[in-house]
């Protein structure tokens, strides 16, 4: 069963960095479209950013300038540098890869268990 990890949540200050990084624990066939999402507490989960497998991206506005979403094809990772962080963007952020796990499954979208990120003076 394909499992996506994620690591690198926690407590920073406004005008603070984090990264976030999500790697899957098994190999697979193929990785398509990697992204992250986040759930903020009476709110919709949103989609951050996503990348495709050629290096495509694509950022909500409110994160642009600020985000950088980069993947690792050969690890199966992808991973979220947020800088200028704003108390806004406090949530729970999700990683989610849509993929096939062997050359016979069908694609299908996997979520990572989701990492706090707090920000707060």
């Amino acid at each position: 069963q394909v499992q996506l990890v994620e690591s690198g949540g926690g407590l920073v200050q406004p005008g603070g960095s984090l990264r976030l990084s999500c790697a899957a624990s098994e190999s697979i066939f193929e990785i398509y479209v990697m992204a992250w999402y986040r759930q903020a507490p009476g709110k919709q989960r949103e989609l951050v950013a996503h990348i495709t497998s050629g290096g495509n991206t694509n950022y909500v506005d409110s994160v642009k300038g600020r985000f950088t979403i980069s993947r690792d094809n050969a690890k199966n990772t992808v991973n979220l540098q947020m800088n200028a962080l704003k108390p806004e963007d406090t949530a729970v952020y999700y990683c989610s890869a849509d993929l096939k796990s062997t050359i016979r499954a069908p694609i299908r979208r996997y979520w990572g268990q989701g990492t706090q990120v707090t920000v707060s003076s």
